[in-house]
């Protein structure tokens, strides 16, 4: 499993990479700057956690490590590892319709509830990446 030790970080293409699942306790970085935006983390074995300036975007139960998240206003893509299978909520656009794809398998057409929430859930193998995409309708 490739956790990320400095709790989040950008990769070269731009993505950002974030969570570890390794830690017995929860961890925390706020004020991590993006494209001009202020990030907080908070990761370990039981729950990963991103905020964007105050507003969720990521969440999963138990804690995932995520590779490569990039979101556009049509599309989410990232990675995920984990220990076992997760609970991953994103906070997208309210009362929008997406399909959900992961490893290339669509998992079917999902709408956000008000508060642009989206949960889904996600089998996960140790050691293990597996690749979501979310697409806009």
């Amino acid at each position: 499993m490739s956790v990320i030790n400095e709790l989040i970080r950008t990769e070269e293409g731009g993505s950002l990479s974030f969570g570890n699942i390794e830690l017995p306790a929860k961890a925390k970085l706020d004020g991590y700057e993006y494209n001009g935006d202020v990030y907080k983390i908070k990761t370990f074995k039981e729950i990963t956690k991103l905020e964007k300036n105050g507003t969720m975007v990521y969440e999963s139960v138990p804690g995932t490590v995520v590779h490569d998240l990039k979101i556009t206003d049509r599309e989410v893509t990232f990675g995920v590892e984990g220990n076992e299978d997760a609970q991953i909520t994103l906070e997208l656009e309210a009362g929008k319709e997406y399909k959900i794809y992961v490893d290339n398998t669509n998992l079917g057409k999902m709408k956000t509830n008000l508060g642009g929430k989206l949960s889904f859930s996600v089998e996960l193998t140790p050691n293990e990446t597996a690749h979501v995409k979310i697409d806009k309708l």
